[in-house]
């Protein structure tokens, strides 16, 4: 009763999700984190409404969204916004994103998901050393779930330092 949430991540066209998911009530864990490319957007929108029937709380983590068109990528929003995934994340998935670009998805993610109740958040690898300056933007814009890994482990040159945005949101400006 620590008030601590677990997650995991399943991929789409990867996990076994079907048959892996148990009830939330026979589960340690509170949110599954569905990950997809755009092509697999209706088998996360599947898994997002089996996660959910489930009792989890959901997230739509559309990744490699860096190389994929405007208008895959708007396809991709106006199928997640009408699910019950509770965050829209930005992912740069190949850490080379700069501050201009999180800011243009930002706005738009934000826009595809007004009037739904859904927030915003970020996943940044850290290929160009930009993870954390990605994160922060982000969270200045708006987002309230930002990921972040134990000394940045993660694929490729890893993901947000924890202990740096945790140093950034300890800050009461």
């Amino acid at each position: 009763k620590t008030g601590l949430k677990l997650a995991v991540m399943a991929d789409a066209g990867k996990s076994d999700w079907k048959e892996k998911i148990v009830p939330s009530n026979e589960s340690v864990l509170s949110l599954i984190r569905v990950a997809f490319y755009a092509q697999q957007v209706s088998e996360a929108v599947e898994m997002i409404h089996h996660a959910h029937e489930l009792g989890y709380e959901t997230t739509a983590n559309l990744m490699a969204v860096s190389n994929i068109k405007e208008t895959e990528t708007d396809a991709v929003l106006e199928a997640i916004a009408p699910t019950p995934a509770g965050t829209m994340v930005i992912v740069d998935s190949f850490g080379h994103m700069y501050r201009e670009q999180i800011d243009r998805l930002y706005r738009k993610y934000a826009e595809a998901m007004e009037g739904t109740g859904k927030t915003i958040g970020i996943h940044a690898h850290n290929n160009l050393q930009l993870a954390f300056a990605n994160t922060i933007e982000a969270i200045i814009l708006g987002a309230n779930r930002a990921d972040g890994t134990m000394a940045g482990l993660g694929r490729g040159a890893g993901n947000c330092p924890m202990e740096l945005m945790l140093g950034f949101l300890r800050n009461p400006k």
